[in-house]
């Protein structure tokens, strides 16, 4: 019997000071049994930081047809794609096809090495890249629970989050801005 996704609930006040953008999340997050606490969170970042009313959580690592997170229009165009990891180029470039615009947020401890390899080839794709610095992402982990109640405030390419078991802050880094 294949294992089941463990879900896990979050409830976000997020201040976007960036775009002015300002809502209580409702997020429900399922996390694949292959997947680390550490991107799981990536991918809650990323959420508040593309939030938007149609941005949802797609199948993800179940379903590697998809990306991470994407909005689809009225009409099921593409609108956009976000992958989080180091994902293939040939994937990148399907994906540049498809969608109106497609981001990448790589976190790994070997996302430096995956993207001095892989730079040139993403330079002639309209793909967005950046970065979170691995060492950072470890406290943000270590803030999960089954149920969180989170206050996020992103300002600039920083990110606030606050919760009852600790606070951190979780920076980014545009390597490549489409």
């Amino acid at each position: 019997m294949a294992l089941k996704p463990t879900i896990y609930k979050a409830k976000i006040a997020l201040s976007d000071v960036n775009r002015n953008y300002y809502d209580t999340l409702n997020l429900t997050i399922a996390r694949h049994p292959s997947e680390t606490l550490e991107r799981m969170m990536v991918r809650v970042m990323v959420y508040c930081i593309n939030a938007h009313q149609d941005l949802i959580f797609t199948k993800g690592i179940s379903s590697p047809e998809e990306p991470d997170l994407w909005i689809r229009s009225m009409d099921d165009n593409l609108e956009l794609w976000i992958d989080v990891g180091e994902p293939a180029v040939e994937r990148m470039k399907k994906a540049s096809h498809i969608a109106r615009q497609v981001k990448v947020y790589c976190f790994n401890s070997k996302a430096d090495v995956w993207w001095r390899q892989n730079e040139a080839a993403f330079t002639g794709l309209a793909v967005s890249v950046s970065q979170f610095p691995w060492e950072e992402i470890n406290p943000l982990a270590a803030l999960v629970e089954r149920t969180m109640d989170l206050s996020v405030t992103i300002t600039g390419d920083s990110a606030y989050i606050a919760t009852g078991q600790g606070e951190c802050e979780v920076n980014w880094s545009v390597l490549q801005e489409r």
